[in-house]
C-alpha cells in the first residue's frame, strides 16, 4: 500500500516590551509560504540605547527576511534537494552579512547610533530540513517526543566559561557577566555566524527567543510549556506572559514553528497528536568587540 508523507508548517511570533524597559529593542519577523513547506523565523535583540537597539534589530530582521523570502523561486524549485540545502545555507549566511553591512552603514550616517548592534537567531524550514544560524545569545530550541534540545550555543563570556569548566550552567544564570556577548551584528566589518543543518523525522516544534525569555525560564520550564500547552502556536503568548509575571526586566521575543507530517494512504490519514505531558532599568548589556 502506497503512503505519502506530507509536511505542514504553521508559524507564529510575538515581541513584547516587558515590564521595565521604555522601548522594545527586540525585533522578530516570520513567514510561512501559502502553498509550499517553506518558512522561517528570525529574532534579533538590539543594543545601543534610545532608538539605536530597535533600529539595529529592525534592520537585521528585515534584511534577512526579505532575502529569505526571495529565495523560493523557479530556479530554486528546479534544483535537487542537496542543491536546495546549499542555496538556503548560502542565503542565510549572505543575508546575515548584508544585515551587518546595513547596520554599519546606518551607524555611519547617524552618529547618535554609534553604539548600536544586535544579536540574531534564525531558523529556516524547507520540507523536513532546518537551517539554523545565529550570532550572540538569542537562541533556537527543538522539541519533539524525544525531548528538548538546544540547537544553538551562546556566543558569550559565560558560555566560554561553561565550556572550559570554570562555571556551571546554574552559576551562569546569575553571573554578573551573563549579558556580555562575544559576537553580534553591527560591531565589526566582518561577522562569523554559526550555521548548522538538521533533519526532522517526526512532529516537532522549534522555539526561537531572545534572552528576555531565557532570563526567567530554564530548559525544563521551556520544555514543559511546549509539551503541554495547546494550540502549540499560542506558546508564544504563554511564554511572554510567564516572563512578565516573573519580572519582565528585558524585552521578550518568541517565535514558534510547528512542523507536522501527515501520512496518507488509501485507507487512513494520521493527524498530529501531541505526546503525553512529561513529568531593570537601563540596557546594561555589554558587547565584547
Amino acid at each position: 500500500m502506497l503512503t505519502k508523507r506530507t509536511p505542514r508548517l504553521a508559524i507564529n511570533g510575538r515581541s513584547d516590551i516587558g515590564q521595565v524597559r521604555n522601548e522594545n529593542e527586540d525585533s522578530i519577523r516570520w513567514f510561512c509560504h501559502p502553498s509550499l513547506p517553506f518558512g522561517y523565523v528570525v529574532v534579533a535583540d538590539g543594543m545601543g540605547g534610545y532608538s539605536g537597539g530597535s533600529t539595529a534589530s529592525t534592520i537585521a530582521v528585515d534584511t534577512i527576511g526579505s532575502k529569505l523570502e526571495a529565495l523560493v523561486n523557479p530556479t530554486f524549485l528546479a534544483c535537487t534537494p542537496d542543491q536546495q540545502e546549499l542555496m538556503i545555507n548560502a542565503c542565510a549566511i549572505d543575508s546575515i552579512h548584508k544585515a551587518n553591512q546595513a547596520i554599519l552603514l546606518a551607524k555611519e550616517q547617524n552618529p547618535q547610533f554609534a553604539q548600536m548592534g544586535t544579536t540574531v537567531a534564525l531558523a529556516v524550514m524547507w520540507h523536513e530540513n532546518v537551517t539554523v544560524a545565529h550570532l550572540g545569545d538569542s537562541r533556537v530550541y527543538l522539541w519533539d517526543k524525544q525531548g528538548f534540545i538546544p540547537l544553538t550555543k551562546d556566543h558569550s563570556r559565560v558560555q566560554e566559561m561553561i565550556d572550559n569548566g570554570s562555571l556551571t550552567e546554574e552559576e551562569a544564570r546569575t553571573s554578573d557577566i551573563r549579558n556580555q556577548i562575544t559576537r553580534a551584528l553591527g560591531v565589526t566589518p566582518q561577522v562569523d555566524p554559526t550555521l548548522n543543518n538538521f533533519q526532522l523525522t517526526q512532529n516537532s516544534l522549534l522555539l526561537l527567543c531572545s534572552d528576555g525569555l531565557t532570563e526567567y525560564l530554564n530548559n525544563g520550564q521551556l520544555e514543559y510549556v511546549l509539551a503541554t500547552h495547546r494550540p502549540a502556536l499560542e506558546c508564544c503568548y504563554r511564554f511572554i506572559d510567564d516572563a512578565n509575571l516573573l519580572g519582565g526586566k528585558d524585552n521578550i521575543s518568541v517565535g514558534i514553528i510547528e512542523y507536522t507530517v501527515e501520512t496518507t494512504s488509501s485507507q487512513q490519514s494520521s493527524e498530529f497528536t501531541p505526546p503525553p505531558s512529561p513529568r531593570g532599568d537601563e540596557d546594561i548589556t555589554v558587547r565584547q568587540q
